[in-house]
């Protein structure tokens, strides 16, 4: 279950990545990264495939990124979490923010083990501020139906 003080601690990096980050801008990944751009974090993109997107240099794995980042977005399957959060552990990683669609439930529970915070269940869109578009609503939804992280 995902606390308001694992949100706050995952806002607490000086750099960031999106692991699964698409060229493509209709992508869940190309959104994450963008937004977090236009909002003025320090975001890296990983892909083992991709050279660049949106003009910035794409990290082909978590263990090549600059040892500032210290939060990071899954946007991928389950099961490449799993492999992912190994490599932030061994890194140094320590805030892991699993979209929905991204979690996996062993690989959350091996971050927490190893002393990492982690954000599952919750659209890191919906928290990066301002709140815009659908996001917005949906976040006001789950204030009123009291479902936000305490």
């Amino acid at each position: 279950m995902t606390r308001k003080v694992d949100i706050e601690s995952f806002f607490s990096a000086s750099a960031y990545a999106v692991i699964g980050v698409s060229a493509d801008r209709k992508k869940f990944g190309n959104s994450v990264f963008r937004t977090m751009k236009q909002k003025g974090f320090t975001v890296h993109p990983v892909h083992p495939s991709l050279e660049s997107v949106e003009g910035e240099k794409c990290f082909a794995t978590v263990s090549a990124l600059p040892a500032d980042v210290t939060s990071i977005v899954t946007v991928v399957p389950p099961m490449v979490t799993k492999l992912v959060v190994e490599e932030a552990m061994a890194k140094g990683v320590r805030h892991i923010w699993m979209q929905p669609g991204s979690t996996s439930q062993a690989a959350a529970d091996a971050a927490r083990n190893a002393g990492a915070t982690v954000v599952d269940g919750e659209c890191i869109l919906m928290f990066l501020e301002p709140v815009e578009s659908i996001h917005a609503l949906h976040r006001w939804v789950k204030k009123v139906v009291g479902k936000m992280p305490q």
